[in-house]
């Protein structure tokens, strides 16, 4: 058994004359270890694109909230009026009339 452990340390599997199959092995190996380490990377990479897309998300939204409160208090009409008084526009002391328009047939 310590011969045999020995040969192994010594790499004598790889030289023997049946070594043609331990190599085909030993590329084998390789092959799905590069494969598994270039997933799990690829994986990674995808990991951190979809956490720096939900912060962009969230910037945005917090952006649109910001916007629309704005734009709401600029719609109110205390804001319109004082901005309006200094174009000299004021609010008007009657209240509005609809004017209707009767179409005659006679034509």
């Amino acid at each position: 058994m310590k011969d045999k452990l020995i040969d192994i340390l010594k790499g004598k599997f790889l030289v023997s004359e049946d070594a043609v199959k331990n190599w085909r092995f030993i590329l084998f190996a390789s092959a799905l270890a590069v494969l598994m380490i270039a997933s799990s990377h690829s994986a990674d990479k995808k990991v951190h694109e979809i956490a720096k897309l939900n912060d962009e998300v969230k910037e945005l939204r917090s952006e649109f909230v910001d916007t629309r409160a704005r734009m709401q208090q600029m719609k109110l009409e205390s804001t319109i009026m004082a901005r309006l008084k200094d174009e000299g526009l004021k609010q008007s002391d009657r209240a509005p009339k609809k004017i209707v328009i009767v179409e005659n047939d006679d034509r």
